[in-house]
């Protein structure tokens, strides 16, 4: 059975860091493109940043230079650093496994506060 739970969540200050982990289990996670992806209300869910298996990291424009993706293969454990927190940063924040087959977390709130 494939789980991924996402930690970390919260509400911060404008200005203020979170760091977000997802635990993944069930997966030869070392061999899993992992990203995390973000949903606000009413909009669609969109790609945050992603990590390859081997590495290469991938960031959306809007948190470029803010945002750090990264993983623990001994841990299976991804993590997103964000730091310099904006209001429009709050969003329910999913963490995804890809093998090619997609796994989701539950999601875990970001609330930023201005």
């Amino acid at each position: 059975q494939v789980q991924l739970v996402e930690s970390g969540g919260g509400l911060v200050q404008a200005g203020g860091s979170l760091r977000l982990s997802c635990v993944a289990s069930g997966i030869t996670f070392s061999a899993a493109a992992m990203s995390w992806y973000r949903q606000a209300a009413g909009k669609r869910r969109e790609l945050v940043a992603a990590v390859s298996s081997g590495g290469t990291t991938d960031y959306a424009d809007s948190v470029k230079g803010r945002f750090i993706i990264s993983r623990d293969n001994a841990k299976n454990t991804v993590y997103l650093q964000m730091n310099s927190l904006k209001p429009e940063d709050t969003a329910v924040y999913y963490c995804k496994a890809a093998l090619p087959f997609a796994y989701w977390g539950q999601g875990t709130q970001v609330t930023v506060s201005s």
